[in-house]
């Protein structure tokens, strides 16, 4: 990734500048499991021991739900993991002066078990893809909506900042203060190639778009991108949500892949004297997704919200199936060829782990193209109701699990420290839904029954 890098060295406090501000803090960070930020700021005079003995954790933060109850780890007494901070991913934060990040590898503790390291799972998947003689390109997309603080406000937030019908619209008015535009000139300075921002469908709700890039550097941009989306957010007085149906009466955020395979430094989907242009390597990365979408929902769409969103004409979709140039199917084919010939998978919900949901497409992917699987036929018109739609989708976070606990492949790509701790942590929240009382079911029963 090509960032604007401090001293990779811990120099004497003061010696590192960025923007005439001396950087003294290094926050070195890495995704858990729910694709958080997690780490810890360093001090500058502290770095290099930071650089030569790594930083330790407790690993059941890979274990633990989002409402901090540590689901697993205490069986085997919550042992270290090791962060080793990737020296070429730092960069200064411009929204905080003084303070530069950068992201880290994980290890186990010296003779712990394996641990779960999302970030180590792309690399696997690229290595893999690798050996076939393949370089997966990804360009991910991800939209969120932006609320305002209001403790008298349901949940703490007072939604709207803007009007309906804002899409494409540009300037203060879709913008109020240009926040978001200072966020997409920020993330630009922090070399993760933001080329656009654009305000999307529903109520305060935008995307940032950021050029494909190798896997990695592409879930590392991704996950960056939402971080900093979160605290640029905070430092304002806003909340930067990207759960994919936050509202009741708007449309959801989604995170979309954009993939593709390099062969010999060219696009190896790209194929002009082939039918409609498009290689059989595309057709079987294809085939091998859709075999694998049932597994592949739970890592899309990792909560029990996200299930919300997935309904007819939504943009969504609700079967596993392809098109071309088709936005209501699972994998879209573009129209564009050459070196972008590439597939588009749609069915992403904003809150995906982007490190998770990369490793798990590529490994679907490969499965095709080891397997040279063949894909169905293309859906034309409306996927949502054609005749032939395709297999249904889990239309549960619960099913999706269950498929995802019987996919031998993806369990073999990712492993079981994450497939194993993350069906944990997800069937553990799923209990906590079931026994929870809503807003629906009070407004719903109560003075009735």
């Amino acid at each position: 990734m090509q960032t604007k890098p401090i001293e990779t060295q811990a120099p004497a406090p003061g010696d590192a500048v960025a923007g005439g501000v001396p950087i003294t803090s290094v926050r070195v960070m890495y995704p858990d499991l729910h694709g958080v930020a997690r780490g810890k700021d360093v001090p500058i005079g502290e770095f290099d021991h930071a650089i030569e003995k790594g930083l330790c954790f407790c690993s059941a933060v890979m274990g633990t739900d989002l409402r901090h109850t540590p689901v697993v780890g205490g069986d085997e007494g919550y042992p270290d993991l090791i962060a080793r901070p990737d020296l070429a991913t730092m960069a200064p934060l411009p929204w905080e002066p003084g303070v530069a990040a950068c992201l880290s590898d994980l290890e186990p503790a010296a003779g712990g078990a394996p641990i779960a390291d999302p970030r180590g799972a792309v690399r696997a998947a690229q290595e893999r893809l690798k050996a076939l003689g393949y370089a997966p390109i990804v360009g991910p997309e991800l939209e969120f909506f932006l609320v305002a603080r209001d403790e008298s406000a349901p949940h703490g937030v007072k939604r709207h900042l803007d009007h309906l019908s804002m899409v494409y619209t540009v300037g203060p008015q879709a913008d109020p203060g240009g926040l978001v535009r200072r966020m997409t000139e920020d993330l630009a300075t922090l070399g993760l190639e933001v080329f656009a921002v654009n305000h999307e469908f529903m109520n305060s709700q935008y995307e940032i778009n950021l050029r494909h890039a190798d896997a990695v550097t592409a879930a590392d941009r991704a996950f960056r991108l939402k971080s900093a989306v979160k605290d640029i957010a905070a430092l304002n007085g806003l909340v930067a949500t990207f759960m994919g149906k936050p509202f009741n009466d708007q449309g959801g955020s989604g995170t979309h892949l954009h993939v593709s395979l390099n062969r010999d430094g060219a696009n190896a989907f790209d194929a002009p004297g082939e039918p409609d242009g498009v290689s059989p390597a595309l057709h079987r990365f294809n085939a091998g997704v859709l075999e694998h979408a049932p597994a592949l929902m739970a890592l899309l769409n990792p909560t029990i919200n996200a299930y919300r969103r997935i309904q007819p004409d939504s943009l969504a979709p609700t079967h596993a199936n392809w098109g071309w140039d088709n936005r209501s199917t699972f994998i879209r084919i573009p129209p564009e060829r050459g070196g972008a010939t590439r597939l588009e998978i749609r069915v992403g919900d904003g809150a995906a782990n982007p490190y998770l949901a990369i490793a798990a497409v590529l490994a679907a992917g490969e499965d095709g193209l080891r397997r040279e699987l063949t894909p169905p036929a293309p859906i034309s018109g409306d996927a949502y109701r054609a005749a032939e739609a395709g297999p249904a989708l889990p239309s549960t976070l619960e099913a999706a699990l269950d498929a995802l606990d019987a996919d031998a492949v993806l369990r073999g790509a990712l492993g079981p420290e994450i497939v194993d701790t993350f069906l944990a942590v997800k069937r553990f929240e799923i209990e906590r839904h079931r026994a929870w009382v809503s807003d629906w079911e009070i407004d719903e029963y109560l003075h009735h029954l």
